[in-house]
């Protein structure tokens, strides 16, 4: 996979960097001379000095055959303007931008912008995650699939804990995707995994079915 990371700020850095441990192809767009200096110095020549939001810079920096552009510069306009000449001149089939305006979410989705990351929105979801309530915490939704990413935290008196997966039956139009265990830490499931008290279970699931999930997890509802 060919990604484009427009920002070479301490986001687009680490980004970066974890996407070339990950041995994918990389290209990292950073315009300042200074701030190029220094991440070409460790990085390499997968480091190009230029404008991300320029048509030029992002040809030649491959954009025709990107798969994915992700925009994490500290302007919204700037990573706006990025994805939509990806997206609308070269066709690059993923675009994903880091808003810090929380209020641009809408119209970024309204102009074609694949994904977007509000570092305020996920700061907020961590928080609500750490409260008693609501004991549902929708993480993401999957934009045109009708589909929602939702994490549950298993209480110690929940009726499923000490249960398998396999002993009792998930709603219709949901798929649990991870287990994260406070001693074990993440595992995939799998039919044999038992459930205990504190595991935070991130599923995909259909809103209408999200609720009683939540309720068969959290010991509301008798699993069957």
């Amino acid at each position: 996979m060919y990604i484009i990371v427009v920002g070479g700020g301490e986001v687009g850095y680490h980004l970066a960097k974890a996407l070339l441990n990950e041995e994918q192809e990389v290209t990292l767009l950073e315009k300042e001379a200074s701030r190029y200096a220094v991440l070409a110095e460790e990085l390499g020549e997968v480091v190009v000095r230029g404008d991300g939001c320029e048509a030029r810079i992002l040809e030649e920096a491959g954009a025709g055959r990107a798969d994915v552009l992700v925009a994490v510069t500290g302007d919204d306009e700037d990573n706006l303007v990025a994805c939509q000449v990806a997206k609308h001149r070269f066709h690059v089939a993923h675009t994903i931008a880091r808003i810090k305006n929380p209020r641009h979410k809408v119209l970024f989705e309204k102009l074609g912008i694949d994904v977007t990351v509000s570092s305020t929105d996920l700061i907020l979801a961590h928080i609500e995650h750490e409260l008693p309530s609501p004991p549902l915490i929708p993480l993401l939704e999957l934009k045109g699939k009708g589909l929602e990413v939702i994490g549950v935290k298993i209480p110690p008196d929940s009726a499923v804990v000490g249960k398998r997966l396999g002993e009792f039956k998930l709603p219709a139009k949901c798929l649990v995707c991870l287990i994260i265990s406070k001693d074990r830490g993440p595992q995939l499931p799998s039919m044999n995994v038992a459930l205990e008290a504190e595991d935070e279970v991130v599923a995909v699931a259909d809103p209408q079915v999200a609720e009683e999930l939540s309720a068969i997890l959290l010991g509301r509802m008798p699993p069957s």
